[in-house]
């Protein structure tokens, strides 16, 4: 079976400025959304929202998520991990910010939005398929207390 490297794995998510983030509701029910997102070099994935929607009340609650990146043709991601709240202000988390703006430059006019929320997702798993090529499937799975 053929390994796919990290750097092609990032490459490809980073070929996406938009992915399909899935997280569950108060009922248990899965709600999904897509969202502008960039990716960081230990495969984070960062992105903004409003803390009036769905997605941030369910992750406030349960910081269980997936993510699918797709395209193009028969090629897609999947992504599993745990989401976590990043400070709009705090130093401490402007790395985070930093690469988020670097994907979506206008996202720093967002800061004085009242109600503005940014979110850093933690890999645990990933399935990276390109049908194209293949059927080629790779799976990784990422050390948790590593990070």
């Amino acid at each position: 079976m053929r390994t796919v490297s990290d750097l092609e794995l990032l490459q490809y998510m980073r070929s996406h400025k938009l992915a399909v983030i899935s997280t569950l509701g108060a009922d248990g029910s899965p709600q999904s959304a897509l969202v502008g997102v960039a990716a960081t070099d230990t495969f984070r994935i960062i992105f903004d929202t409003v803390s009036t929607s769905r997605k941030h009340a369910n992750l406030v609650r349960d910081p269980r998520v997936a993510v699918n990146f797709s395209g193009p043709a028969e090629q897609t991601l999947q992504y599993e991990g745990v989401a976590a709240a990043v400070s709009s202000s705090d130093p401490r988390d402007a790395a985070h910010r930093e690469a988020y703006y670097l994907v979506w430059p206008d996202g720093r006019a967002r800061l004085n939005w009242p109600a503005l929320a940014y979110w850093r997702l933690e890999a645990r798993w990933l399935r990276f398929s390109d049908f194209d090529r293949g059927p080629l499937i790779f799976e990784r799975r990422f050390d948790v207390t590593a990070r």
